[in-house]
Formats: structure tokens, sequence, C-alpha cells
């Protein structure tokens, strides 16, 4: 390939990987159209893109971005694998699609989050993680549990004194009608 071509084909993968800060790479090499079609689709419903590159071409059109320590240490040709609203949901993705056996050629080769490469085996384990989405919620959850205590303090002495003040002026509603 001439300087020429791989400086094209580079400027269009660097286009296309603009503002993707983390990625998981995977090889779909040996998967037959028909899979290949399916494997695809799986991952537009997820909201998930994907682009298969050399990886070489891939290391130097990223270079100077968080996503250059990816291709560190791999070979071969690679698919990058980029979308979802955070890492943890594109992690869980892949290794729910990897977990499924539809797609036996498929094999997770690692990816990069925050600018640091993780492994293969740091994905799977990173999917365990909660997502942002969980995250959020659990901590909206500590919040309004605290708020929901502090109030129920606050109302707790103030409707008992309520109930006190009300039937002391039952009491004497009474008796001044007795």
């Amino acid at each position: 390939m001439s300087k020429l071509v791989k400086d094209l084909v580079s400027n269009d993968v660097r286009r296309r990987l603009s503002g993707v800060q983390d990625a998981v790479l995977i090889n779909v090499v040996g998967m037959s159209s028909d899979v290949t079609y399916a494997f695809r689709k799986a991952l537009r419903e997820k909201n998930i893109e994907m682009m298969v590159v050399k990886r070489t071409l891939a290391a130097r059109a990223t270079e100077g971005t968080q996503l250059r320590p990816a291709f560190d240490k791999v070979a071969g040709s690679v698919a990058v694998v980029w979308g979802c609203e955070d890492f943890v949901s594109l992690a869980k993705a892949m290794t729910q699609i990897d977990a499924s056996g539809k797609f036996a050629k498929l094999e997770l080769k690692g990816g990069v989050m925050d600018g640091e490469r993780v492994s293969a085996a740091k994905l799977k384990e990173i999917s365990k993680w909660p997502s942002r989405r969980e995250q959020i919620s659990l901590l909206v959850g500590q919040i309004v549990g605290v708020g929901s205590q502090l109030s129920g303090q606050i109302k707790g002495p103030g409707a008992k004194l309520a109930s006190q003040v009300k039937k002391v002026s039952e009491k004497d509603t009474a008796e001044a009608e007795a």
C-alpha cells in the first residue's frame, strides 16, 4: 500500500474515531457473511458501532489520542467497537454478545478506558461493574433515603405534639358542652 493510500485511509479512520474516548477491540476474522450480518445487526440494536481496520493503520490514525494504547500488544486485523453511554455498558454488551454463543469466531481482545489499555480478562471484569445509569440510581437512592429519614425525624415529634394538642382541645370542647 502506497504512502498516499495509507494517509488517506488513516485520515478516514481518524475522522470516524474523532470524539471516541473508550473502545473495545475484537477479532471477527473467520465469520461468514451471514454471521457477520447478524453480528452487526445485534450491535446496531444496542447502538454500538464497529469498524474493521488493520491494526497498524488504526494505531497511526489514533496517534496522540486516548485510543492509541488500545493498539499496543495486539496483532493482526482488529475491529474497533464503540458506543453505548459509557465504557461499562459497552463492556457488558460485548461480553453478553460473546457469551451468547451465537458468534463462535468472535474474540474479545481488550480495549481502552480513560486512555489506559484494558486486557480481555479485565474487560470481562469491568462488565460486572455497575453502569453509569446504575451508579446514578444508587446515588440518588442514598440521597433520597437520608432525606426521607430526616424528614420523618423532623415531622415525627411535630405530628405527635399536634396529636396531643388536638386531644386536649377535643377534651376541652367535650367538657364545655357537658
